[in-house]
Order: structure tokens, then C-alpha cells, then sequence
């Protein structure tokens, strides 16, 4: 072996690594934040944590990412530490796939369907398909599929050069020597966590190791153990992922390195105190691809089945190890979420319905205020806006942050449905306190509006509550048949409003109401409408989110001459019919 099979393989290494990325973060695209949605519903106990770990491994092929979600999950306070532990678990044997696909490299058949299985025969036909629908496709999640297809292919390839750039080392006694130092355990285990912690990745670790393994060198005896120390190694990425976060997002760091290292601990006593036992004759024979794949599954799956009845005692010593020193914060929102865009989306989504929750509760209090002014409710308005101006500043510099990262076409649309919709839940809030200050206003100078005037705001505000529980439902269902209930309503409330000005000017060039009650009227309904236009604005963002092609004027002039916006309109005009 001279430095040119060195270069080439790390070549190969380089390959190997760049497809697994490429692969990894189209699938994670692909997926969007339906992954995080699953973790967040599918936890509540370590076995369907487990199973949801192993399978969402296996769909974006990397143990690491899973595991560093978990981490800003946790951090963010949107998932406890003990929800974290099944599916820690179960990514470890999800990765153990990789490994499988890998050893498929060492097939020896003269049968042409067995040799189609070899990833280096039928990987170039997936790398030619995926750069067809990447060049061809002018459909987003095609051109996704289409670089699935090349990062596996390149993979592959990297694989091929690292098993061509170590073959040579067969013939080499001085090659054989070296492999000696590796049937001590301990060692073979420093090797493979110091390996992979370096490179950052179980599956490029075990693949070299496969590709040795093809050499004829390797004994099981040898590979066990750097097996073993694989699984350790691959908590680095996680550790580094822990640096300036929560106490409690450390926990889960430090949960997954003690379920590896004791997985390898008890591994090693048991394995290597039954060999003195039984005397293992096994560990004298060489290893092959397959065999490295079988040891690697056979690990993970042991460790897993021997420490999950133990969740509980796990999360107890990662708390002992991790102890809370101040009363710990909870991240807004994590950018940590960020190396999983997807996952990052739907936390926004999540936090954009809070706001607007809070939008919504924020205005009924201050509607409440007018007949039933509290000035402890009042303070609850200005800590509610507050809050309101607090989220839409936060989150959107955190969707402008995200919009930079790698998105899908779904991802894409729900980030400009989240920034149209945040900015007019924030105004909802400050019309909500401009009615709180017409309220205070009454009461402090002790007016009352007239009778007829009470009766006539009492129905527009029905309306509007009304409105803003369709708007707030349909953005939180993100549902376009609901908002398209929301137009119709906009509408009364804008002829209510026309209609009690009218009558106010009425009551006014009669006597029955004053110029400083009107300019209370006045101010009340011209921050009513305009909560009404924002909740339009909402709606019509939930429209354009689902419908392609829609644009807001072209969809409000289009809606508003179909037959149906006219009978809705009649509907509710006759629901909320003034005195």
C-alpha cells in the first residue's frame, strides 16, 4: 500500500461522507416536520419511543440528527427528558441498517440477479435517475428524491474506493502485525470511539471497517470490540450539540453516552467472561461484511433490550450527573432545531398557534372590559401584549433564520403563512389594547354609552368573536375550507360597523348622545374593524398556503362573486341583525 491508496482513501472517506449528508438532509426535507409532530405525540411511552426512533433513523438514515433534535426538543421545553429515552434507544438500531445496505458490497455470485444487489452495480443507475429529476423535474420534492438518489449513489462510490484503496493490505505482513495490538478489547474499543468521535459518524466508521474486512485480516475477535467502540464514538456529535444549552438538554447527552457505555461495559463482561468460559472459537475466524453488519445489529439490539426496563434509573443518573444549579430557563426556540429544519418549521407552527391563542384571549378580556371594567384584567391585557410583541420579534427572526436553511416546497409555504400571520396576530394585540384604553377611558370619566348604542355593540362584538374563533381555528387546523368561512363574516361586521355609524350620527343631531361618547364610539369601532381585516388577512394566508396560485386580491374579488359568498353574507347578516 503506498500514499497514493492512502489518498485514495481518504477520497473514498470523503465520498463515503458526503453522500451520507447529501442523503441524510433530502430525506430530513422530505419529512419536513412531520417527524418532530410524531416525536411529540408518539412518546408517551418507551416502546413507542423505541419503535418511532428505529424508524425515524431508518428514514433519514442518521442516529446523530435524531439525537441532536432530541436535544433542542428538550431544550425548547417541548419534550421531557424521559420521552428522549426510547427513542435514543431505538436509533441506535435503526442506524444498524447502514450497515447492512454496506455489506452488501462483499456478494460473490455468478447469478445476474445476486450481482444486481452489489450497491457498486445498481448505485450508478440511481445516481443517473437522480440527476434526471434533479436537471429535469421542476417539482421540488422530485429534484429532493433526485438527490436522495445521487447521495446514495455517491456513498457507494465512496465505499468502492476505501475497499479498493485497502485491499492491498493483505499481502502486507507489516499490515498484520499492527492488526495484532487489536486483540487486546480495550484497545479495540479506544480505537473505535476515537475513530468515530473523529469523523463523526457510526455508519462511515463501520463501513471502513467492512472494507478491511474484505481484506481477509480481520477476526471477530478484532472487530467486536471496535464495534463496541463505535457506538461510544457517536456520542460526540450529540456532546458537542449539549455546549450552551439547558440543563436538562445536557441530561440527554449525557443519557445517550451512558447507555453506550454501559451497553459496552456489560457487553464486554459478558461476551469476553462467557469466552473464558466457553472458549468462543469463533473469534480466531475472520470477519466478513455481513458478519460486521450481524455483530453491529446483534449489539445494538442487546444493549437496547437489556437497559430499556431500566428507562427510569437512566434518567435518574443522567439527573444525578446533571444537577440543576439555578431555576432553569427554557429556550424560546432552539437553534439546535435548525440543523433539522423540518422539525424547526412545525415548532414555529406550534409557537405561532400560542400566539395566537393569546391574540384572541388578549381581545376578549379587553371586550370584557367594556361591560365589566376589572383593573386586574388590565394588567393581565399589558402583560398579554407584551408577550404578543415578544413573539412576533423572536419568531421572526427565527423563520427569516430558517428560510436560509435547506426547505421543502410544504416547509416553504408554512414559513410565509407563519410570517404573514404573526404580524397581524401582533396588531390584533395592540387593537386589543387600544379598546382596553377606550375602556379605562369610560370608566375613569364615568360615561356610559346610551342604551341603543350598548345593545348595537353588543351584537357586533358577538360577530367578532365569532370571527376570531373561525380565524384562530381554521390558522390553528390550518384549514382552508374553515377560512373560507371567515370573508363572509368580515363582511357583516364591516356593514354593522357602517350601520351604527349611521345611527350614532342619528342620535347625536337628536340629543341622545354626546361629541365625547362619539369619539369613544368611534375609536371602539375603527380598531373593531380593523381586527376584522387582520383576522381576513389570517385566513386568506391559509388559503394561499394550500391553494397554488393564490393571491389575495384576485381571491377576495373572485370569492366575493361566487353565489355561496352571497349566501353566507345573507346568513350572517340575519344572525347578527342589529336592534
Amino acid at each position: 500500500m503506498d500514499i497514493f491508496s492512502l489518498f485514495t482513501l481518504c477520497g473514498g472517506l470523503a465520498f463515503f461522507l458526503y453522500g451520507m449528508n447529501t442523503m441524510s438532509k433530502s430525506l430530513e426535507k422530505m419529512a419536513g416536520g412531520k417527524l418532530e409532530r410524531l416525536l411529540k405525540r408518539m412518546t408517551s411511552n418507551p416502546i413507542n419511543g423505541l419503535l418511532l426512533g428505529a424508524g425515524i433513523t431508518i428514514a433519514i438514515q442518521s442516529s446523530s440528527a435524531v439525537t441532536v433534535m432530541m436535544v433542542g426538543l428538550v431544550n425548547s421545553g417541548v419534550m421531557e427528558l424521559g420521552q428522549t429515552i426510547g427513542v435514543i434507544m431505538g436509533s441506535n438500531i435503526g442506524t444498524t441498517l447502514t450497515a447492512w445496505i454496506l455489506s452488501l458490497t462483499g456478494l460473490k455470485s455468478e447469478s445476474f440477479f445476486l450481482n444486481l444487489l452489489k450497491p457498486e452495480n445498481f448505485s450508478p443507475l440511481f445516481a443517473l435517475a437522480g440527476i434526471m429529476l434533479i436537471m429535469g423535474s421542476k417539482k421540488q420534492r422530485r429534484r429532493d428524491v433526485g438527490r436522495i438518489l445521487i447521495g446514495f449513489a455517491i456513498l457507494m462510490y465512496g465505499m468502492e474506493l476505501m475497499k479498493q484503496s485497502v485491499s492491498p493490505l493483505a499481502d502486507m505482513p507489516e499490515f498484520s502485525s499492527i492488526l495484532t495490538a487489536f486483540t487486546n478489547p480495550l484497545l479495540g474499543v479506544l480505537v473505535g470511539a476515537v475513530f468515530t468521535g473523529v469523523i463523526q459518524s457510526s455508519a462511515a466508521s463501520v463501513g471502513i471497517l467492512q472494507a478491511l474486512a474484505l481484506t481477509g485480516s480481520i477476526t471477530y475477535g478484532m472487530a467486536i470490540p471496535i464495534i463496541m467502540g463505535q457506538n461510544i464514538g457517536t456520542c460526540v456529535t450529540a456532546l458537542i450539540s449539549s455546549i450552551g444549552v439547558s440543563q436538562g438538554a445536557k441530561r440527554v447527552s449525557v443519557i445517550h453516552i451512558f447507555f453506550n457505555v454501559i451497553g459496552t461495559t456489560v457487553g464486554l463482561i459478558l461476551f469476553y467472561g462467557g469466552s473464558l468460559i466457553f472458549h468462543f472459537a469463533f473469534l480466531e475466524g475472520t470477519i466478513d461484511a455481513v458478519g460486521i453488519a450481524l455483530c453491529h445489529t446483534i449489539f445494538n439490539v442487546g444493549t437496547t433490550a437489556l437497559l430499556l426496563p431500566f428507562s427510569r434509573q437512566l434518567e435518574q443518573l443522567a439527573r444525578g450527573t446533571v444537577r440543576e444549579k439555578t431555576k432553569p430557563e427554557t429556550a424560546f426556540l432552539d437553534p439546535l432545531l435548525m440543523r433539522t429544519p423540518g422539525a424547526a418549521v412545525s415548532e414555529c407552527v406550534s409557537m405561532t398557534n400560542r400566539m395566537g391563542a393569546l391574540a384572541q384571549k388578549n381581545l376578549l378580556r379587553s371586550l370584557q372590559q367594556l361591560t365589566d371594567y376589572d383593573a386586574g384584567r388590565e394588567e393581565k391585557i399589558q402583560q398579554g401584549e407584551d408577550k404578543l410583541d415578544l413573539f412576533e420579534d423572536r419568531l421572526g427572526n427565527y423563520l427569516v433564520q430558517i428560510s436560509q436553511h435547506g426547505l421543502s416546497m410544504d416547509d416553504i409555504h408554512t414559513v410565509s403563512r407563519l410570517l404573514h400571520a404573526i404580524s397581524d396576530f401582533e396588531r390584533i394585540g395592540d387593537h386589543a389594547k387600544n379598546i382596553q384604553d377606550s375602556a379605562r377611558e369610560l370608566q375613569e370619566k364615568e360615561l356610559q354609552f346610551s342604551d341603543a348604542a350598548k345593545a348595537e355593540l353588543k351584537v357586533l362584538m358577538e360577530a367578532l368573536e365569532a370571527t376570531l374563533k373561525v380565524t384562530i381555528d381554521s390558522f390553528q387546523a390550518d384549514d382552508p375550507q374553515a377560512a373560507r368561512a371567515v370573508e363572509p363574516l368580515e363582511e357583516t361586521i364591516d356593514q354593522l360597523i357602517a350601520e351604527i355609524r349611521a345611527r350614532h350620527i342619528h342620535r347625536l343631531q337628536c340629543g341622545e348622545c354626546t361629541i365625547q361618547l362619539g369619539f369613544i364610539l368611534n375609536d371602539l369601532l375603527t380598531n373593531l374593524e380593523r381586527v376584522s381585516d387582520h383576522c381576513s388577512n389570517i385566513a386568506v394566508s391559509v388559503i394561499e398556503e394550500r391553494t397554488a396560485g393564490t393571491e389575495r386580491h384576485a381571491y377576495l374579488h373572485d370569492m366575493k362573486a361566487a353565489s355561496e359568498f352571497a349566501a353566507s353574507f345573507e346568513k350572517e347578516l340575519k344572525t347578527y341583525k342589529l336592534p
